[in-house]
């Protein structure tokens, strides 16, 4: 829904909630469902109901505990029965410059006497982070602090160890440098959101006299906005490709009209420099591992051109795939999202026409089509509205597009084969496949969170649930890394199966849509069986729990030679294999040096 999307009408979110939640309800789209405890410094109710609004369009379905007024710390720091009863799956800490209690206004105060103050104020918030961790295990996401509404020392409230922002800023490097070294904590930085939202509206007198709400009525889409973008990366909801226009959005200008020294880049002129502006905030996603594509109405020599002027900051190399050419915008989508194996939900498309965006969001479903209207607004709109939230990075990440540039040469080598085999023969391929090393666990976690077309149980973790599977010693993990002679294509399967007696039972079979039909799933499934064999399994049950995107797996289990035990009315499927007389199936992989099986 393009009113839940940046720049929103808060105001009329407010006052639709009701009809824009029933909307979004109808609209059927196998939803995660997920429990959020909000546990509040101040009031809240509001801030859930309009952050439910978000989630839902995220494809989350949240059930909330919220905390009674203002007893954020006894619910985190004292047993609280009604909410180990919900055992949420994540934590909200809802405070703000309000709940600072250490802090006092005294100029006698000594600077050892305020750096104690600042402590025990930093201590008061990590007690409470450690009881919920060590309860719960789940992701907990922490506000921290708004800048005061007011300045009693003026200028040097910045600088005097005595001023009241003084002391908030000192807070603020202390959360966020506990939130660098600890995995599962999250900052919601509602410093930077005020800031951008306007202080002074932010700090509504009124309201907190009134009803006890930190922060302005007004304001509260935003601070939900912000919460609900890092939860649903948390959940893998980001987007994945930035597909991108080129005449008016990349450079100024229609390159067809006014050729490629008639075009917008560089810094001859200001428009031209808003568009190198532009340019270096899109290139800069590629260290993210966000993956970029053109699709443009042009001839491909007039696109090519214009990517290669003396001034331009993005070059073709720096694409996975250049669409340029007069098909319609909304059949080169398709088009790029069957080349890479990404589902159209997982694109953004940039487009300065707005019917260019029309088409492309009416005929492809789940597309975001931000509203860009002038060249000086292009990075505001797409930087507000959060489509590459990050909240977990590995290696592999600055490694994607070039990744997966690779893997459209693949598809480019497999059509000189005749025969498919000859042609994965060709491939060179090269697997480690063995059980969870730290070093991957957090690349294996986003995985599991990423991951949803090869995902046959869609069961998703956290870093902490990842971290007890991997110390258990009642479980079976492989992760599967893949290389080939055009590059390494990193992490990308993970399976996990819970041993009871002499069975095992797969928790998680995942893999990256990018390596599919390529028989890694065989040396996954060779090395799975191999490592039952060793530790006395006889059979292995295997699960299919259907979903809107996972329909491609729904017969791997057959395929592998499983035998169907349950069929479901609801999709989902139970498989089961007797592992004495298994025969290896990868014939094309070599796995762990050993020449393949």
């Amino acid at each position: 829904m393009n009113i839940l999307s940046y720049p929103f009408d808060g105001d009329y979110i407010l006052k639709h909630k009701k009809a824009v939640k029933k909307q979004l309800l109808s609209e059927n789209t196998g939803r995660i469902k997920i429990k959020i405890a909000v546990l509040g410094g101040s009031t809240t109710n509001e801030i859930v109901n309009i952050m439910e609004l978000f989630l839902l369009s995220y494809g989350l379905e949240p059930d909330f505990y919220q905390s009674e007024y203002a007893q954020y710390w006894q619910d985190a720091v004292f047993s609280s029965q009604t909410l180990d009863d919900f055992h949420p799956d994540l934590i909200y800490i809802h405070t703000t410059n309000r709940n600072i209690t250490e802090f006092k206004a005294d100029m006698t105060l000594s600077q050892e006497q305020t750096d104690e103050a600042v402590m025990r104020q930093f201590r008061h918030f990590e007690e409470a982070w450690t009881a919920l961790s060590d309860r719960f295990g789940c992701p907990i996401i922490q506000n921290n602090f708004e800048m005061p509404f007011y300045r009693l020392l003026g200028n040097k409230d910045s600088t005097d160890h005595r001023g009241r922002l003084n002391f908030i800023n000192r807070l603020n490097v202390m959360f966020a440098e506990y939130a660098s070294s600890h995995k599962n904590f999250y900052i919601n930085d509602i410093n930077y959101v005020s800031a951008c939202f306007g202080l002074d509206r932010w700090s509504d007198m009124q309201v907190w006299y009134m009803y006890k709400y930190a922060l302005a009525i007004s304001a509260i889409p935003e601070l939900a906005f912000n919460t609900a973008n890092i939860i649903k990366s948390i959940y893998g909801k980001n987007k994945k490709m930035l597909v991108l226009d080129l005449d008016n959005t990349l450079w100024g200008g229609v390159i067809g009209d006014n050729g490629v020294n008639g075009i917008e880049i560089g810094h001859e002129t200001g428009m031209a420099e808003a568009y190198t502006g532009f340019q270096e905030y899109i290139k800069e996603h590629k260290q993210l591992g966000v993956l970029l594509a053109v699709n443009s109405k042009n001839d491909r020599e007039n696109a090519l051109s214009g990517l290669r002027h003396p001034d331009t900051v993005l070059t073709e190399d720096d694409f996975v795939t250049i669409k340029a050419n007069w098909n319609n915008k909304d059949d080169n989508i398709l088009e790029i999202a069957s080349d890479v194996s990404i589902l159209p939900e997982s694109f953004v498309f940039a487009d300065d026409n707005p019917a260019e965006r029309a088409i492309v969001a009416s005929q492809v479903s789940g597309v975001s089509t931000p509203e860009l209207d002038t060249v000086e607004n292009y990075i505001k709109i797409l930087d507000r509205n959060s489509y590459f939230e990050l909240t977990s990075y590995t290696a592999d990440d600055v490694k994607r597009n070039d990744m997966y540039k690779a893997n459209l040469q693949r598809l480019q080598s497999m059509k000189k084969f005749s025969d498919y085999n000859e042609y994965l023969l060709s491939l060179d391929m090269k697997a480690q496949i063995s059980d969870f090393e730290p070093v991957y666990l957090e690349r294996i976690v986003q995985l599991t969170n990423k991951s949803n077309q090869f995902n046959l149980t869609t069961k998703r973790y956290t870093m902490a649930e990842m971290s007890d599977t991997f110390e258990s010693p009642d479980y079976i993990r492989l992760f599967g890394k893949l290389t080939d002679k055009y590059g390494d294509n990193g992490i990308v399967s993970v399976v996990i199966g819970e041993i009871k007696n002499t069975q095992l039972h797969i928790d998680l079979w995942l893999m990256s849509c990018r390596v599919l039909k390529r028989n890694m799933e065989y040396a996954m499934l060779d090395e799975l069986i191999s490592q039952c064999s060793k530790r006395g399994i006889s059979e292995v049950y295997g699960y299919y729990y259907k979903t809107a995107k996972n329909s491609m797996v729904e017969n791997l289990y057959g395929d592998f030679g499983f035998m169907q035990t349950e069929n479901n009315e609801d999709g989902s499927r139970v498989f089961r294999l007797c592992t004495d007389d298994y025969m290896g199936k990868n014939k094309v992989i070599k796995v762990n040096d050993n020449g393949g099986n």
